[in-house]
């Protein structure tokens, strides 16, 4: 076996001696364990998770879908942008959601934002649905759809060959549709990208970079 357990271990005694694991002599990877747990991955603020190593190719088409759950007002959730304008970003800001698509011709957003007292960033979970089919670029929240009018109708197609990023993103790396650098606090799960019939659950495990992201266990109330 060469890889770690995905598990809480705790009153561990070697020759009825009790371990204590307050003050290791070293650490590495290791996060505190929750008396409740939830489905999801724990984003603590600090990093992002890499995926696709090789490129992810947007091109005209892609569906979106995933759920969040945060109390914080500000965090990126996706960014996969080339060296060039062409990228797709997913966002909050002040407690709105925002789709921007840039396929090469300028930046188009479209924003959702909460009704009221109605807010995204109550600790509860959230749908997201966000849609690029060519110039047209739509976004679902638990439901309620809003679409905006692109005036760059000839440009179709964001080429892009680069990681997907989500949560945050590294200080080096270029996000042409992402306005924020504030990574991410919360926990994120059933992380999907359609493109037409095909269509790719991620698991956060497999990432090729991961940093402050604690995959497969959300804490519903820390211990």
């Amino acid at each position: 076996v060469t890889h770690s357990i995905p598990a809480c271990i705790g009153s561990m005694t070697i020759n009825s001696k009790q371990l204590d694991n307050e003050s290791p002599v070293s650490i590495f990877a290791v996060n505190k364990c929750y008396v409740t747990v939830q489905d999801g991955t724990f984003f603590d603020g600090s990093g992002f998770a890499a995926l696709v190593r090789d490129g992810y190719k947007v091109r005209s088409d892609v569906n979106i879908t995933l759920e969040f759950r945060t109390t914080a007002v500000h965090g990126v959730l996706l960014g996969v942008s080339s060296a060039k304008v062409d990228a797709i970003g997913l966002e909050i800001v002040n407690g709105k959601v925002l789709f921007h698509v840039n396929n090469g011709a300028g930046r188009v957003t479209a924003t959702y934002e909460p009704r009221g007292t109605n807010s995204l960033c109550d600790g509860k979970w959230h749908k997201l649905q966000a849609n690029k089919s060519k110039h047209r670029i739509s976004l679902i929240i638990d439901g309620n759809l809003v679409q905006t009018d692109n005036p760059y109708i000839q440009s179709t197609s964001a080429d892009t060959n680069n990681p997907i990023y989500v949560g945050g993103y590294p200080a080096d790396v270029k996000q042409n549709c992402l306005t924020s650098k504030s990574s991410f606090h919360g926990c994120l799960r059933n992380l999907v990208l359609t493109k037409g019939q095909q269509a790719e659950l991620f698991d956060f495990s497999r990432a090729f970079d991961l940093r402050g992201v604690f995959p497969h266990s959300c804490p519903g109330a820390e211990h």
